[in-house]
């Protein structure tokens, strides 16, 4: 079937919300108009009562594979995306081996052709020794460098000044940071360490991941980048204070962007007592008046894009005690959902949840027909009813990991159909067919 008609939907793009539908031509959308007429053989997908959104491009995601595929794969995560209306990620390098070199990215993206049921891109992990593999590098080959200024895996985190200063002045294609500042992490870690021994308590993660170590952090990578002149995209944000380093305004104004992640803008400090090692991630989830600075951030356009950091780990993994368990927690099924409850609660307008999830990662990393819903444009869309409401439980969890978070939460709106490239791979609580994720193209901006 090459024509789908999806009718009588609210479209939410560009800053407005209307009704239209969207007529689908193969795997591009080819006409967005009122009361188009369906001609025989078209499959129409009846959108009534419904919002019609861009797929969600999320620009942080850890799927482990290849070498952690116990806790994740490409395929099952992927497929948990669809559930979300995620039709497209990025993905982060410190799988095992890391992917530091063009041999390591290419063996991911031919991975992926098979596996990934969404749209996918790569990032090049950035090493103190790996400059040349960094200078190599341009749009075709990955959608940006990933540099963990911060405590990382393996020998992933970047903490040779030298090295730093060229990777800012030579990368032809986004640098994007995860900001901690690791002496300051190991210096309050030895201090819990002398109060608690081994038994630190998980209310101590955000002050051990603290502030003052984003802080430091953070500022370091946006110097670098206005002497350099280097398109850097920051990670996560946790406080308040890091905000002050970016400017508001829209993103195609920016050289230097920030992200903020969905958990940040829903649990702080409080949730340590109920949900412990389940939501420690790095950096930390902070106080109550972090998230309500971070979620004033997005209202004032100072933050850029709204993602996950999606990166599943075991319940038996988690259930270790502070220093064993590992951090991160898995998002990517539950994060438009989670964004439309708070547009629900009045915190984000559903233009504002568009612009940060779908317009704006495209625009920032240069994917190409993606993102919008626009003629002649890829048709990857997210149907959503704001008025059906799901319980989040082992029941439809999609993660292989099989937890969440939110276990127990009623979400008030869900996600019904997901298309991508013009096909519907989700519908009915149900994906249909093999993966079918394409590679994105990216075009230097």
């Amino acid at each position: 079937m090459s024509r789908t008609l999806i009718v009588n939907g609210t479209l939410v793009n560009e800053g407005r919300v209307f009704e239209a539908d969207v007529l689908i031509e193969k795997d591009r959308i080819s006409r967005i108009d009122s009361a188009i007429p369906a001609a025989a053989g078209d499959r129409v997908v009846d959108a009534s009562g419904c919002h019609v959104l861009p797929g969600l491009i999320d620009d942080q995601v850890h799927l482990r594979e290849p070498g952690l595929t116990h806790k994740a794969t490409i395929a099952s995560e992927s497929r948990a995306a669809l559930f979300g209306g995620v039709t497209s990620f990025l993905e982060m390098p410190n799988t095992s081996p890391p992917t530091t070199d063009k041999a390591a990215l290419l063996a991911k993206y031919e991975r992926a052709t098979s596996r990934s049921y969404a749209n996918f891109a790569f990032y090049l992990g950035a090493t103190n020794d790996n400059i040349e593999e960094i200078r190599a590098l341009g749009a075709a080959d990955a959608c940006g460098i990933k540099v963990f200024m911060g405590a990382s895996t393996g020998n992933m985190l970047v903490d040779d000044p030298d090295t730093l200063e060229k990777i800012f002045a030579d990368a032809r294609v986004p640098v994007v940071t995860h900001c901690e500042d690791t002496p300051t992490i190991l210096a309050n870690e030895a201090r819990y360490r002398e109060r608690y021994g081994d038994d630190v308590p998980m209310s101590a993660h955000p002050a051990i991941r603290s502030a003052e170590a984003c802080l430091k952090s953070s500022s370091l990578a946006v110097d670098l980048a206005r002497r350099h002149g280097t398109r850097l995209h920051v990670l996560h944000l946790t406080t308040a204070r890091e905000l002050e380093l970016f400017d508001t305004g829209p993103i195609e104004s920016k050289r230097i962007t920030a992200e903020v992640c969905v958990h940040h803008l829903w649990f702080d400090e409080s949730d340590y007592a109920e949900l412990g090692t389940l939501i420690k991630c790095n950096p930390a989830i902070k106080t109550r008046e972090d998230r309500e600075g971070l979620i004033a951030g997005v209202q004032q356009d100072r933050i850029d894009v709204i993602a996950t950091d999606h990166a599943p780990h075991t319940r038996e993994e988690k259930a270790a005690r502070y220093f064993e368990a590992p951090s991160g927690l898995p998002l990517v099924q539950h994060s438009l959902p989670m964004l439309l409850q708070q547009s629900r609660d009045g915190l984000f307008s559903l233009e504002q949840i568009v612009e940060k999830t779908a317009h704006n990662p495209a625009r920032l990393f240069g994917i190409v027909d993606r993102g919008f819903l626009r003629e002649s444009y890829f048709a990857d869309i997210a149907i959503v009813d704001l008025g059906r409401p799901e319980t989040v439980g082992p029941e439809n969890i999609q993660y292989l990991c099989g937890w969440s978070p939110l276990n127990g939460v009623t979400l008030a709106a869900s996600v019904v159909t997901t298309l991508l490239n013009g096909e519907i791979v989700f519908t009915d609580g149900e994906v249909s067919g093999a993966p079918s994720g394409r590679p994105l193209e990216i075009r230097s901006r």
